[in-house]
């Protein structure tokens, strides 16, 4: 099983994302779950959501603690929580910023993981260029399938135009391919 944890604030996008992850794992044939868990529900406040494919039926349904996986939508969260708790070493790590490891003071933290297993990517940006506004849900999930390898995507894109029809769903499609682009690189 493959654990996915979003990390991200009201309004961007975080559980939409990992419904759309969800999505794109079945057109593949896997089984997958999606969910959120809400302090306040406003928009600002902190979000966390979870995706968890498997190639078998999943039974399980407690938040994931110790993820294979961190896509972090607000990196401002590095100062009020622990988003790298329960991550191993050999997880995987992506981070919607442009700026580096130093800057967010993550440096040491983010030494510890596996050589190409933590990224950074302009999703934000990247979704202001393509979507008109900085959602970068979509955009990270292109990313999230360059950095695993967990997932086609053409899955995400179809998982995207699945939820976003029309105009929308295709300037997310080119957003996803962008970060998608940006992490092989």
């Amino acid at each position: 099983m493959f654990q996915i944890r979003f990390h991200g604030r009201g309004g961007q996008g975080v559980v939409t994302a990992a419904e759309m992850l969800s999505v794109a794992a079945f057109l593949e044939g896997r089984h997958a779950q999606a969910f959120p868990s809400f302090g306040s529900e406003r928009t600002g406040a902190p979000v966390v959501s979870f995706c968890r494919i498997d190639d078998k039926e999943i039974r399980t349904r407690e938040p994931i603690l110790v993820p294979d996986a961190l896509i972090v939508q607000d990196p401002t969260l590095f100062h009020s929580m622990d988003v790298f708790q329960g991550l191993p070493d050999t997880g995987y790590v992506l981070i919607n910023t442009t700026a580096d490891y130093e800057a967010l003071h993550i440096a040491a933290t983010m030494a510890r993981f596996a050589p190409g297993h933590a990224h950074t990517v302009p999703a934000s940006d990247i979704a202001r260029t393509h979507v008109g506004r900085p959602l970068p849900n979509a955009a990270l999930l292109g990313g999230f399938a360059a950095v695993t390898g967990q997932i086609h995507m053409d899955s995400v894109t179809e998982a995207i135009r699945r939820t976003f029809p029309g105009a929308v769903g295709e300037a997310n499609v080119r957003a996803a391919w962008a970060a998608y682009e940006h992490c092989r690189t």
